[in-house]
């Protein structure tokens, strides 16, 4: 069977989602999650250290 056979078996296939679909789309979550843990977590930082020079003050 060709690749693009077995492509286009896949995509007209709708028996359920696989656990290959699953770990995707975790997988998908888990970066975006990361991501913004990452981002935020400086402003968080920056916020924290503000607040506690200004109490010191």
């Amino acid at each position: 069977m060709k690749f693009t056979d077995c492509v286009k078996k896949l995509w007209k296939d709708d028996s359920g989602i696989s656990a290959v679909e699953y770990a995707l789309l975790l997988a998908l979550i888990g970066a975006g999650i990361a991501t913004a843990a990452f981002t935020l977590g400086g402003q968080v930082s920056t916020n924290i250290n503000t607040a506690t020079t200004a109490l010191k003050g």
